[in-house]
């Protein structure tokens, strides 16, 4: 998919010299905005931007101070995997 915008010639153009590839922090901010608000996972980030593992998607997020979305519903449903998986007792 590709999208594009219009934005006056003089943002463009500050925006240019600002980043080194304006397509590429484009798609990073859309992706980041999209993970901050919950639209999409871990999982989109790291398809969007292309990461090979989840681990490089979360540290790419970390390194811009985004929060992980990380309920304590899903570490209950973690736990739960975890101790079905290896035979746990609560």
């Amino acid at each position: 998919m590709h999208i594009s915008f219009d934005l006056p010639a003089d943002v463009e153009q500050q925006l240019a010299a600002s980043f080194e590839d304006l397509e590429r922090a484009a798609k990073e901010a859309f992706v980041v905005e999209g993970y901050r608000q919950r639209k999409f996972g871990i999982a989109t980030v790291r398809r969007a931007l292309g990461f090979e593992t989840r681990w490089d998607a979360e540290q790419w997020l970390a390194q811009r101070n985004v929060p992980t979305n990380y309920t304590p519903e899903d570490l209950e449903a973690d736990r739960q995997t975890l101790d079905r998986l290896l035979g746990g007792n609560d």
